[in-house]
This record gives structure tokens, C-alpha cells and sequence, in this order.
């Protein structure tokens, strides 16, 4: 009986949950003793040219050991660039409140903040452009030597205006995806030591690779002369993909003191100074007939970068790719434009660009039903890309694999009372109950792996006494590759879990990999774990048949016990210990990378019913109830535990979350007393329903699980607060829909009437 599927326990947590876990902070190497500890100097200021500093107050100061600017900088490569390139440390101009213009290394730890109030800058300020329509005026540019903000482009050229010719109903409207914070538990942490020419490097990241290749390439090294090493992560979501520019200063400043460095940011760093996701605007355009067939739909993007590129420009082209979602439709527009403003640089967040087109689809579903007069669910349905349509290729050019858009809507519907629920949001109406109930729908398609440089590697070893080494490229911050990698092996050779050890997070180890991020893992990670174990079964059978004088068409493994055994001859057999052993000193083990040009489509359904104060315009998500399709099951806990995460995470952005600041670009959402982070307190217990539609993308059938709630949620519920208030004629309510936005839109409604 295969152990997948099954639901089994996280192995790993007990470590993780109690002291047993070790954290960036929690490192006591002996090659980091007589580590300096970094302070960063960061810009007060959004737009600003530096006209001096002065560092020698700070230098006066107790264990200061030295201070750093960009003018130190001078042993690597030019740090100069195109514009939207970004610095290690600012150089002449801060384009963001809480830009590094400067590290401050002392002894301890706790020297380094009053060292760094020390450090004289003098700024000449210059005007913010904060916001994208600010950003598209060009009147202040960041970068001078440009002749725009605007540093991509793409899609349409130009949009046609017979689109929406015959359409009997067209509704326009722009529709903002706010700037939200990643907020992982552990913030940035990076410590870098130098030895023999060579840099070590850990790192609180989700791919170690790409942190070795990238730092290498700032400070112009082979990527052999860096090792980066990951321990615990303490979650990411997205923004701890790749080398932000003060690992890489860490890293340097280890070399240029000639002693080892660390570094951990505060939490008010954290939220100034890591990349920040979504921030779109976007103009949907959607017309049809009043049947509920949509013809044509328009999406126009606006990209807020931040100060620098980034993934600035690949964001919108994610969300132009999966513009049209689990529709059908004869026409799609896109084009985005990506500008830069003085605020935090966007990265890459938990969905990165595909959660940012269905709240733009979906919302347009909304407007069109609700202008039509039909059930917002008929219209959906009415749209769907057919069941005997997939393969799909989307006018956008995405080809969805599998797919059951109207049995996940007809399952997500049942399983939440739907029509009961209509009824009695008539009732509330009826009697004018202050209370409302809101019930907001929402479908989704997104896109996981694929790409043959986007695969991922593993290792897999059978030792002497019977144990297994897995040594994976796809290193995880809290998914749970330690349980979901363990059962693999021990559903392909009957090794059990507890003697499977699962290693990862270390360059040296494991030369090649790609890392945790955008759904990826299991399917292309545990692929290539289920790979190696196949590769090392084969190579065991033929050291089996050597063993036991037999064919090897006749050796046969139990795998409930562990052993191989000739076919029809019962009592006899050979363990893995014993094969390991005769394999002798190059082991019984497998290197494998699995790589596929074919993305999968992992899709679903979300009912989210909400309650909303009329008197106070609080909203208060009450149910949330779920199908999320990513095809088979590998282990319930861990699929459930990342849909509760991403049903938490898309709640909290349409309820909550928002990155804002001031007309000068004074972040005012910089501690968590002022960014609204969600807690359980807020949400309700999650219903999920089961569905599992299998791809032919990989041997295991597995799509992607890990941003699928947070894809869902997101529309649903900001759906379910303006579907409480629709009888008021309200129509839109932009994210968050935190009470004061909700309040100001009844009484302006109620103006109206």
C-alpha cells in the first residue's frame, strides 16, 4: 500500500517548534567567532542627492570597527548603471526612505545602532514621485540621464478600439492591487566569511543558487569561489528570492575588514527595506451580451516598481500571461507599462503576478454581472473553457494542461449552502438588518514550473546500514520537504521515513539547483527525488539478481518490509544495507535534475461570505470555503497547511494589508502597530473540499499548491464585502476594504439615493 496520500504527520516540526531549529541568528560556528556585526545607515529621505558624509563621529565611538560608503566600494564592479539599475550602496542619490547608504561594523551588536545615528548625511532633497500616476508624469525623473520613469513596456502597442464593437454592455473601471509586505517571521539575515580567497555565505533565502550566482557576479568572482549555505527560513513568500543588495555588502564587507560579518535587520528595516509586492493598477475593460457571454476583455497594467527594476518588469508580464483565467473568451487585450517611484522596490510575493490577474478577471466578471442583472456564478459559467477544449491555449498564450472549471465551482457552491446563503442575504435585506451578508465567488487558473532551465536537481544515496541521504536543489522556508521528500523514497523503495535524512540549503553539497518559489517544489523538486529513487531501485535490482544468482526480470522489492526477493520464492531476501554494502565505494546513490518545457495549471473555486457592519462599515470574513485542484495528493496535512496559509494571506490583502505612504514618501506602514498584519484572531475556520485532477506534466501528476489559497481568496472575499453592500448600488470597493474605506462608500451610496 503506497504511504502517499496518506496523512502524515510533518516530521519536521517538532524541531522547528521548539529549540531545536536553527535560525540565521541561532549560528555559532566557529568560523564565525570574532564576527563584526553589521548596522546599516539607511536614507531617511525618498528622493534625495547626497552632498556629504561624515563618518567620523561614528568612528570615535566604542568598538566601531569601520564605517563604509559606495566610496569603498572601489575593489568590485562598476556599481553605475542603466537606470532602474540599483547600487550596493546609494551612490550620490537615495531614491527610497530606507535605502543603505552605509555600513557600520562593531564589535557587538548593540553598538551599531547608536554608531549609525552618528554617521553625518547631508541631503539635498528632491522631489518624491510616489504613486504610478505621479510615476507617468515624468516631471520628476529618478534617474536624469533617462528621458522617462517608464522602464517597460509590453503587449499591445496600442489597444483597438473596435474591441468592443457589438457588445450590447461594456463597463470599464480602474481597479488598484495595493502594495502589500511579505512580513516573514524571520526577517533578513546574512553572515559571510572569507577564507582562502573563497566567501561562505549564509543566508536567510529560499535558493541558495541563486544567491551564490548573483553575489559573484556583483562582486566579480567565479560563482566557485562563493558557497552560500541556508539554515531553518524562517518563511519567505517570495521576497527572500535571490541576493538583496545588503547580503552582498556582508558579504564584501567580510573581505575588506578581513574577519567574518553578520547582519540581521530589525523589523521596521524589514518592512522599509525588503521588497514589497503587487502594486498594480489596472484598467479593465470587459463587454458581452446580456445573455452573460463575454466577447472581449481589456487589461491595461501599470506597474509600480519601486525605485529599481527588480522583477519590476516581469510581474505584469505573469499577470498579462494569465489575463483571461478559467475563461474562454473570443478576444483579450493586455499591455503594461512599469514606472519607478521613490518607494520600496517590488518583488516577487506570494502568487507574483498571477494573484494580480485574477483580481483583475474576476473583478471584471463582477462589474459585468452585476450590470446585466445575472448571478455572478451563471456568468462564470457561462464562460468557462470546456472540459473537452484541453488541452487549452489561451488567447494570451498560455496552454492550461487539465482542467474542471465548472465541477470546482458546482463543488466549492454545494459545499457552502450557496442558494441558502442568497436566501438568507434576502432575509437581511428584507428586514433592513443593520449586519449584511456579502458572499463573494471566485475562480482561478494559475501557472506552475515548467521551462527547462527552471527545473530542479536531487541526490539520493542508500547507505551501508540501510539509511538514505536526500539531498535536494529545492531548499524550504516551512513547506515541509523533510516529510514530503521522506515519503517519496519510502513509497518507491519501502525504505522508512525515519531512516531517510533530508538535506538541502548548501552550494558545496549540491552544485546545481534553482530553490522554493513559485508553487515549483513538488513538482519539479519532487520529481527529481522520485527520479533518483527509481534510477536507485534499477540499480538495486541488478545488484540484487548479482546477489541472489537470479534474473533480474524475476527480483521483485516488498516494500512494506524493505527487502528484495526473487518472484515465487517467499522467505528469502536481500536488504538495502546488504546492497549498499555491495556496491561498494561509490554507493548505491543517483544524481538526477528533472526539467520540463510544460507548465502545469493547478485551478479552483472560493466562496467567501462576509458580515458587514452598515453602522461602522467593519467587514468580518465569517466562512471561506475552498476547492483548490493541484491534482493528486501527496500528503493532506501539508496541501491543507498551505492552503490555510494562502486563504490567510489573500484574506489579509483584501481586508487589511497595506504598504502606504506620504505625499513626500515617508513610509507610514513601517512597524507592525501600523501595517495591519492578520492574525487567527480575524479569520474563521477554513472549509476545504477535496478535488484532484492529475497532469501528464510530470510522472507523479502534481501541480502546485503553495500560492493557490492566496490566489482564490484574495477576490472572493473583497467580492463578498461589495456583494453585502450591492443592494446600495455599490459596485466596487478597492482593497483593503477596511472599515473606514467601507464606511465612506455606504454613506457616499446613501447620498446618492
Amino acid at each position: 500500500m503506497s504511504i502517499l496520500g496518506t496523512r502524515v504527520v510533518r516530521t519536521e516540526d517538532p524541531r522547528l517548534l521548539t529549540a531545536g531549529a536553527i535560525y540565521l541568528e541561532d549560528l555559532r560556528l566557529p568560523e564565525l567567532q570574532g564576527a563584526a556585526y553589521a548596522t546599516f545607515v539607511r536614507s531617511p529621505m525618498a528622493h534625495a542627492r547626497i552632498t556629504e558624509i561624515d563618518v567620523s563621529a561614528a568612528l570615535a565611538e566604542p568598538g566601531v570597527v569601520a564605517v563604509l560608503t559606495a566610496r569603498d566600494l572601489d575593489d568590485i564592479p562598476d556599481q553605475s548603471g542603466a537606470a532602474g539599475a540599483e547600487p550596493l550602496l546609494a551612490v550620490d542619490v537615495v531614491r527610497f526612505a530606507g535605502e543603505p547608504v552605509a555600513i557600520v561594523l562593531t564589535e557587538e551588536s548593540y553598538q551599531g545602532e547608536d554608531a549609525a545615528e552618528l554617521v553625518s548625511v547631508d541631503y539635498e532633497e528632491l522631489p518624491a514621485v510616489i504613486g504610478v500616476q505621479q510615476g507617468l508624469s515624468d516631471e520628476t525623473l529618478l534617474f536624469p540621464g533617462s528621458d522617462s520613469n517608464v522602464v517597460g513596456k509590453g503587449g499591445a502597442e496600442s489597444f483597438d478600439d473596435a474591441a468592443f464593437a457589438g457588445c450590447e454592455v461594456v463597463v470599464e473601471r480602474t481597479i488598484v492591487n495595493q502594495r502589500v509586505a511579505a512580513a516573514p517571521l524571520e526577517v533578513r539575515a546574512a553572515a559571510a566569511r572569507w577564507a582562502e580567497d573563497r566567501l561562505t555565505l549564509w543566508v536567510s533565502t529560499q535558493n541558495v543558487h541563486g544567491v551564490r550566482d548573483q553575489t559573484a557576479g556583483r562582486l566579480g568572482l567565479d560563482p566557485g569561489a562563493v558557497r552560500v549555505v541556508a539554515p531553518d527560513v524562517g518563511g519567505g513568500f517570495g521576497a527572500k528570492i535571490g541576493a538583496d543588495r545588503e547580503t552582498i555588502v556582508v558579504g564584501w564587507a567580510a573581505r575588506r575588514l578581513g574577519r567574518p560579518v553578520r547582519w540581521v535587520e530589525t523589523r521596521n528595516e524589514n518592512l522599509m527595506g525588503m521588497s514589497h509586492g503587487r502594486a498594480q493598477r489596472h484598467t479593465v475593460t470587459i463587454g458581452g451580451s446580456r445573455d452573460g457571454r463575454v466577447a472581449a476583455y481589456r487589461l491595461d497594467i501599470v506597474q509600480d516598481c519601486g525605485a529599481y527594476i527588480r522583477l519590476g518588469t516581469m510581474l505584469p508580464n505573469l499577470t498579462m500571461l494569465m489575463a483571461g483565467g478559467v475563461y474562454d473568451l473570443p478576444r483579450i487585450e493586455t499591455a503594461y507599462r512599469a514606472v519607478l517611484t521613490n518607494t520600496t522596490p517590488i518583488g516577487a510575493y506570494r502568487g507574483a503576478g498571477r494573484p494580480e490577474a485574477t483580481a483583475a478577471i474576476e473583478r471584471a466578471m463582477d462589474l459585468f454581472a452585476a450590470e446585466i442583472g445575472m448571478d455572478p456564478t451563471e456568468v462564470r459559467r457561462v464562460n468557462f473553457v470546456a472540459p473537452d477544449k484541453f488541452p487549452f491555449t489561451t488567447k494570451t498564450g498560455a496552454t492550461y494542461d487539465t482542467g474542471e472549471y465548472a465541477k470546482a465551482l458546482d463543488t466549492v457552491l454545494e459545499a457552502a449552502g450557496y442558494e441558502e446563503l442568497r436566501a438568507e442575504q434576502r432575509r437581511r435585506r428584507e428586514r433592513g438588518d443593520p449586519l449584511q451578508l456579502g458572499i463573494g465567488v471566485s475562480t482561478y487558473v494559475e501557472i506552475t514550473g515548467g521551462g527547462p532551465e527552471a527545473g530542479e536537481t536531487a541526490r539520493l544515496s542508500v547507505h551501508d546500514d540501510g539509511t538514505v541521504t536526500v539531498w535536494t536543489g529545492s531548499s524550504p522556508h516551512g513547506q515541509g520537504h523533510a516529510t514530503a521528500w521522506a515519503m517519496l523514497v519510502q513509497d518507491e523503495l519501502g525504505i522508512p521515513m525515519d531512516r531517510v535524512t533530508v538535506r538541502h540549503g548548501d552550494t558545496d553539497v549540491l552544485k546545481e539547483g534553482v530553490g522554493t518559489f513559485g508553487s515549483r517544489s513538488l513538482q519539479l523538486g519532487g520529481t527529481a527525488v522520485h527520479n533518483a529513487a527509481v534510477e536507485v531501485k534499477e540499480r538495486a535490482r541488478e545488484l540484487a539478481a548479482d546477489e541472489m544468482e537470479a534474473d533480474p526480470a524475476d527480483l521483485v522489492l516488498d516494500v512494506e518490509s524493505g527487502t528484495w526477493t526473487v518472484r515465487g520464492v517467499p522467505g528469502q531476501g536481500v536488504s538495502w544495507a546488504r546492497l549498499a554494502e555491495r556496491a561498494g565505494p561509490d554507493g548505491l546513490s543517483a544524481d538526477t535534475k528533472f526539467a520540463t518545457n510544460q507548465a502545469t495549471f493547478p485551478f479552483g473555486a472560493h466562496v467567501a461570505v462576509v458580515e458587514v457592519d452598515l453602522e461602522t462599515g467593519r467587514p468580518r470574513l465569517v466562512r471561506h470555503v475552498t476547492v483548490d485542484d493541484a491534482g493528486p495528493v501527496l500528503n493532506p496535512i501539508l496541501a491543507e497547511g498551505q492552503r490555510h496559509g494562502g486563504i490567510a494571506q489573500g484574506a489579509a490583502q483584501a481586508l487589511y494589508e497595506e504598504v502606504a505612504y506620504d505625499e513626500y514618501g515617508n513610509p507610514v506602514t513601517a512597524t507592525l502597530m501600523d501595517y495591519t498584519f492578520i492574525t487567527a484572531a480575524e479569520l474563521p475556520s477554513f472549509e476545504l473540499v477535496a478535488m484532484e485532477t492529475p497532469t501528464s506534466a510530470n510522472p507523479l501528476g502534481v501541480k502546485g499548491i503553495g500560492e493557490a489559497g492566496t490566489i482564490g481568496s484574495t477576490p472572493a472575499v473583497q467580492s463578498a464585502v461589495v456583494d453585502a453592500l450591492a443592494h446600495l448600488g455599490i459596485r466596487h470597493i478597492d482593497m483593503p476594504a477596511t472599515p473606514e474605506r467601507v464606511w465612506t462608500a455606504i454613506n457616499e451610496a446613501r447620498t446618492a439615493q
